[in-house]
């Protein structure tokens, strides 16, 4: 008749719920009832012969984060050569051996002493082992087996960010992507839904929404406007447990900014605009500035000034401060009020940066009415020529005319005009002048012998 030896490490099988977690001293004497004790040698006592007493375990499932005020009950190791007379030692080695996982040398109960936390370390491989107590030497061969570590919902969802930052052209299409968010649960993916994360709006609807599985948020409000409002701000929140009563939760904020599009175009704040100018006006000096208000920024607010039509097309110009994008109107020939004193001109702005998807909300460009008022200057007279020669003979009599000089005002007033000589072209005061006529004759005798020449000014100054 053949004998057979066989070892065997026997575990609780049992989900970790309360009841399960008895005190020691009211387990070590027997297993109850409905517990399944499993054996690692395998199905059969034949089985154990042939493998020669190697014995796979399989996983087993520890709770994680006990918190129960007796040390956690792993399992019992056994041997069918404990005659129960205390000549076998059981041995425990491996992860956390004799510190976390302790044995109870004489019984083979196996404990864990301290709280498990799988997200530190989610499996423990150790290995069983009886040995003789007097020889020291193994009495069944060393069986290895794993504790995976029974994870539950202890850890909230967590996001890559704090605060995310994302923009999108105003007047998006819903359903616009925006950004998209992520959080992730240290828990196990594996076992149940503690870290099946759920994403949700808390706020920022109805502008926004969010993906519940994906996290990506989109528009969900049609024509937002750029210039009715910039910034929003969305909060949103990740929920564990896929989203059922109990799981835990984290939230992330999203500011959203919204960027311009060229969606207004530009209006001058009246029809009407009125200037003046002074006929002194030299030319491609500025004489006024218009502007055309654009909503929009940058370059979607960029403004072309341009002059269409008018009686003074070919008086004035008109060109774009890029600063500030006003036009300013120039004076391009010179102004004389005498022959025209008013010029009405239409002018027109247009924005350099048309989006064809707003073409419907145009046209892109508006005009004006530019009225000029020319001033009148007071000119001086001016002279029927610009210089007068005069021959005389060296004889004539003192106060002989000897010709006439004539000069007008220029201004619509037609003042009358006086002359005069100017005595620092005259020292000698040899000429004179009729101030009413402009006749000059002479007031001493002229030597042609002495001084051939004569050169003098003559002033004509209005009368007023």
């Amino acid at each position: 008749m053949r004998t057979y030896h066989c070892f065997w490490l026997l575990f609780w099988a049992g989900q970790p719920h309360q009841s399960f977690l008895t005190p020691l001293s009211k387990r070590i004497s027997g297993f109850p009832e409905k517990e399944k004790v499993f054996v690692l040698s395998g199905n059969s006592r034949r089985d154990l012969h042939r493998s020669k007493r190697s014995w796979m375990w399989n996983q087993f499932f520890l709770l994680e984060e006990y918190t129960g005020t007796d040390y956690q009950y792993v399992g019992k190791l056994h041997s069918d050569q404990d005659k129960g007379d205390g000549s076998l030692k059981y041995i425990l080695s491996g992860d956390g051996a004799g510190d976390l996982f302790i044995i109870n040398e004489n019984t083979g109960d196996i404990q864990a002493t301290k709280r498990l936390d799988r997200e530190e370390k989610p499996v423990y491989i150790l290995r069983a082992q009886a040995i003789n107590r007097r020889t020291g030497r193994p009495v069944e061969p060393e069986s290895e087996f794993i504790i995976k570590i029974h994870d539950i919902n202890d850890n909230e969802p967590m996001f890559t960010k704090d605060v995310y930052n994302a923009s999108i052209p105003e007047m998006s299409d819903v359903g616009t992507f925006v950004v998209q968010v992520t959080a992730t649960d240290a828990d196990d993916p594996t076992y149940g839904n503690s870290a099946k994360v759920v994403y949700s709006i808390l706020q920022g609807q109805p502008y926004f929404s969010v993906e519940s599985e994906t996290g990506i948020i989109k528009t969900a409000l049609l024509n937002m406007d750029r210039e009715n409002r910039e910034q929003y701000q969305v909060v949103i929140q990740a929920k564990d447990m896929g989203g059922q009563m109990g799981g835990l939760s984290g939230t992330t904020t999203v500011n959203i900014t919204l960027t311009d599009v060229n969606d207004n175009p530009p209006r001058f704040p009246q029809s009407t605009y009125q200037f003046r100018a002074p006929e002194s006006t030299p030319p491609d000096s500025p004489i006024g500035r218009i502007k055309a208000n654009d909503a929009d920024v940058d370059e979607n607010a960029e403004i072309e000034y341009s002059i269409i039509e008018g009686d003074g097309y070919d008086m004035f110009g008109i060109i774009t401060d890029k600063d500030t994008q006003e036009g300013i109107i120039t004076v391009k020939k010179a102004l004389d009020f005498e022959n025209k004193n008013l010029y009405i001109l239409k002018v027109e702005a247009t924005n350099t940066h048309v989006d064809p998807r707003f073409l419907y909300l145009g046209p892109f460009k508006d005009s004006a009415t530019v009225r000029i008022q020319v001033e009148d200057v007071d000119e001086p007279p001016v002279f029927s020529r610009p210089a007068y020669i005069m021959e005389v003979k060296e004889d004539i009599p003192i106060n002989s005319v000897i010709g006439t000089v004539t000069a007008q005002d220029p201004d619509a007033a037609k003042n009358p005009v006086k002359y005069s000589v100017d005595r620092h072209t005259d020292m000698d005061r040899v000429f004179n002048i009729n101030s009413g006529n402009g006749s000059i004759f002479t007031s001493k005798l002229l030597d042609r012998e002495t001084l051939l020449w004569h050169n003098i000014t003559v002033i004509a100054a209005e009368i007023s």
